[in-house]
């Protein structure tokens, strides 16, 4: 490799582009990253100039191979630059940097046990490498790039007809929920904008009309290491991601209930995150499998015998964004549930047998959703495998190119 490639390292280039390392796009400008990070203030005289055609060594590049720079700009002095010695076709070793067979030569440069670690380029410039003529490196870059393009498009199709069936899911829960599942019932006007028609014999109720009792949580001091993994179930916003909650990434013991303002919320009974990041997204509502403990950002519903627990979590499933522009609001650094807005909210009640229908069609509706989505995305983990294997078979000559 040191043949081919040199440690590059030109600096005092602080009015070039800032770029950004990144696993999924090689070098790229630092307004393409999504979720990017903080902005570097300062001198830039230490960060390293890099050329389009360029690579860089990553502290991630030990599990994603060496990243191709698509622009001329300066990345941070902690990443490694190579520069090619001699004239090659840069698309054949992006690619071949790419492979699995390249990523596990990388193993035998690794220093450092920290979760990212360094690779020693000093050490990795005694690698061999292929070198196909260069008319060779040519045509397997282009039969590369023709290929994986058809694959891409292929996961993406795969890809938008996942998002169509989750939509497709989402509008099924939110007419059960709001139309029944008697596609002959007569209408009335529900009075209610994000509701609409509803059918004749249903009801429009406020919330808290059909709550017989709420209540939140605590957490028990952090200090006392006989509160924690006490066999207690605690839940916190970061367990409220499923239908049904079964079990949570901690535990609090009887002492530590006992002196907390944490509290037990019973088997059945609804919970939903009061106060998270995750609202910007959707309205966390899950239904307890066993009896568990709460913190402070759980709110606990239990529900009079009128409205079924399994109904009301489906409710807000298929009507999460509408609900959320109504009871959202922005806290000081954090978007909480407006309570008194949420009590507030007017909900469309069915008898309590038709309840029971609309979840099973729900359920089974889902269950059928749920399989097909299940179904593409094992297409395209396969699709994914044999793009890794034509490319690692191609830039490794197992395969003719023509």
């Amino acid at each position: 490799m040191k043949h081919i490639f040199k440690d590059f390292s030109q600096k005092n280039r602080a009015e070039a582009e800032l770029l950004s390392v990144t696993q999924t796009q090689g070098v790229v400008p630092r307004t393409w990253v999504e979720n990017r990070m903080v902005m570097p203030s300062g001198n830039l005289d230490t960060f390293k100039f890099i050329n389009k055609g360029d690579f860089a060594i990553s502290l991630r590049s030990f599990e994603g191979g060496l990243e191709y720079c698509n622009h001329d700009g300066i990345i941070s002095p902690a990443y490694t630059v190579l520069k090619a010695k001699k004239i090659i076709q840069t698309q054949f070793y992006k690619y071949l940097f790419k492979s699995y067979s390249f990523i596990s030569e990388l193993q035998t440069s690794v220093v450092g046990i920290r979760e990212g670690k360094n690779i020693s380029y000093p050490e990795l410039s005694y690698s061999f490498l292929p070198i196909p003529p260069l008319s060779e490196q040519t045509r397997i870059a282009e039969f590369l790039d023709t290929k994986t393009a058809l694959i891409d498009k292929a996961i993406g199709i795969k890809e938008k007809q996942i998002e169509l069936l989750k939509e497709r899911r989402q509008i099924m829960i939110h007419r059960a929920v709001t139309r029944g599942i008697d596609p002959n019932v007569k209408l009335k006007p529900s009075g209610v904008e994000w509701i609409g028609d509803i059918p004749e014999h249903w009801e429009v109720k406020k919330l808290k009309y059909v709550i017989e009792k709420s209540f939140s949580g605590g957490t028990p001091s952090t200090d006392k290491l006989d509160y924690w993994d006490g066999g207690i179930s605690w839940v916190s916003s970061v367990d409220v991601k499923k239908d049904y909650l079964f079990e949570t990434s901690r535990e609090i013991s009887l002492k530590g209930l006992k002196n907390s303002s944490s509290n037990l919320a019973p088997k059945g009974a609804v919970i939903f995150v009061t106060r998270s990041g995750i609202l910007q997204h959707t309205f966390a509502i899950s239904i307890l499998g066993k009896e568990m403990a709460i913190n402070q950002d759980i709110k606990c519903l239990i529900l009079k015998e009128t409205l079924l627990s399994e109904y009301f979590q489906r409710l807000i499933k298929g009507n999460n964004t509408q609900i959320l522009v109504e009871v959202r609001q922005q806290a000081a650094t954090v978007e909480s549930i407006d309570m008194k807005a949420f009590f507030n909210l007017q909900i469309a009640i069915p008898p309590i047998e038709e309840q029971k229908q609309i979840v099973t069609h729900i359920e089974t509706l889902s269950s059928k959703i749920a399989t097909a989505i299940s179904l593409k995305e094992q297409e395209i983990e396969k699709l994914k495998e044999y793009k890794s294997v034509l490319i690692n078979s191609a830039v490794t000559g197992k395969i003719k190119v023509g």
